[in-house]
């Protein structure tokens, strides 16, 4: 017999007549403790166009380098260990403009209430979840987050070695060494690179040219203070560290010549 809590999931997509669509390269992180339960909703979601991560536990997130992997949070109060809301109010500090969907058993007020001051949700969802309402919930959150993100835009000019805020009040000048590496980080696969790949960029093929670890680190710390200037003041950090990788450019820049 199908448990309650499974009852409403069915592994097909939401109905056409919302004429909603999946946002492009929307990533779930989702964060339940019933095995079952869990797999469900990855198959659903899945099905309806998100990549979606499955996890049991905070305690299985491996840094908070890990939140600025995903656009979108699912998370289940009652966890072991660090509860929901403790792992929603850490996400959100980290990820300010994510979009954060807390799930609980408990139906009450001040519960929901709690998802929202306590954890900074965007959503609050009573189990048993309707699995098309958590579809739509996502892809209007994820609507909200590309919409952000197209008026966020920075443009980096390649010739005069400039870089623009997305409301072009600050034109940033960039050193050679600035600009050759927010290049590098535009054409890379999720605007992520391994420390070793930065350090060959700056090495030249002689070898009569070489960067060290420290002065790496020295350039991007540089480099995101005089992105730093030009952003809100809440706004997360250009360039993130990536645990057991690299960095990560958190900032989506346009490239002119």
């Amino acid at each position: 017999m199908i448990d309650a809590k499974l009852r409403d999931f069915q592994m097909t997509p939401a109905p056409e007549t919302t004429n909603f669509e999946s946002p492009p390269r929307l990533s779930v992180l989702l964060v339940e403790d019933d095995n079952q339960l869990r797999f469900e909703i990855e198959q659903h979601l899945s099905l309806n166009g998100f990549k979606v991560h499955g996890l049991a536990s905070a305690q299985e997130i491996t840094g908070v380098e890990m939140f600025n992997q995903f656009d979108l949070f699912v998370i289940d109060v009652n966890l072991p260990g660090e509860n929901g809301l403790s792992l929603s109010n850490r996400i959100r500090e980290s990820s300010p403009s994510a979009g954060i969907v807390i799930v609980t058993a408990r139906p009450t007020l001040s519960d929901k209430l709690a998802s929202y001051t306590m954890g900074g949700a965007d959503f609050h969802l009573n189990k048993p979840i309707s699995p098309d309402e958590l579809v739509m919930v996502l892809k209007n959150l994820g609507r909200r987050i590309n919409k952000v993100a197209t008026h966020s835009i920075w443009t980096l000019s390649l010739s005069e070695r400039v870089l623009n805020d997305p409301s072009s009040s600050h034109k940033i000048r960039l050193t050679a060494r600035e600009k050759m590496l927010l290049s590098a980080f535009t054409t890379s696969k999720d605007n992520t690179l391994s420390s070793d790949h930065l350090l060959e960029l700056f090495t030249s093929p002689e070898g009569d040219e070489y960067m060290s670890k420290h002065a790496l680190e020295e350039l991007i710390a540089r480099l995101k203070r005089k992105i730093k200037v030009a952003q809100a003041p809440d706004e997360e950090a250009a360039i993130k560290s990536v645990w057991g990788v690299g960095y990560q450019l958190c900032i989506k820049i346009n490239i002119v010549h």
